[in-house]
């Protein structure tokens, strides 16, 4: 998990309504003890990492819930390995021991059609372990398709993702990089 991604550096005054109203409850721990989904989406530097890295953060330190923060591509990348070597089934497995996955940053990197497919097994495989996947994107559900190459996985995928989980929308008019930028 990154270093800077802390509740303290959280600049909460910044955030949304909902994702700030959210916070208390998110940070509960529930929606993981329930295997709901939390779904993060916005432009580029809007905070929907740093809000997921957070949560994710005081779940381990404040419950010792076993909790993963990978990007997207890196897990995509050991997915496709393990495929190749015929292990998909127990990386699965292994990730399964996962109370909470973070998948940061889904559809920033354009993948294969075969990267893809792998990322469906997990994506269905959580889904029907009703363990809890929190993600970020800056595609929104309506352009999944351009994700996974084909438009009836990407329903299937969305479908699994929305049916237990809580939406955020991280919409703010600049990047947290641009006004540090500005500030120099």
């Amino acid at each position: 998990m990154v270093r800077e991604f802390t509740l303290a550096a959280l600049e909460q005054s910044k955030l949304p309504e909902k994702p700030r109203r959210l916070l208390p409850t998110l940070l509960s721990g529930d929606f993981v003890r329930r295997g709901d989904n939390l779904l993060c989406f916005g432009l580029p530097g809007r905070g929907k990492s740093h809000y997921v890295g957070a949560i994710a953060r005081e779940l381990v330190q404040q419950y010792q819930m076993k909790v993963l923060f990978v990007p997207t591509f890196k897990l995509v990348s050991q997915l496709l390995v393990a495929k190749a070597r015929l292990e998909l089934p127990q990386v699965v497995d292994r990730l399964g021991k996962f109370d909470a996955i973070c998948c940061d940053d889904v559809g920033y990197v354009q993948h294969t059609a075969e990267e893809m497919e792998v990322l469906f097994t997990f994506l269905a495989e959580r889904y029907q372990q009703k363990k809890t996947l929190a993600l970020t994107s800056n595609i929104v559900f309506s352009e999944w398709d351009r994700i996974f190459k084909n438009p009836m996985t990407a329903m299937a995928a969305v479908d699994r993702l929305v049916h237990r989980s809580v939406i955020l929308e991280f919409s703010r008019e600049k990047s947290y990089r641009e006004e540090a930028a500005e500030l120099l």
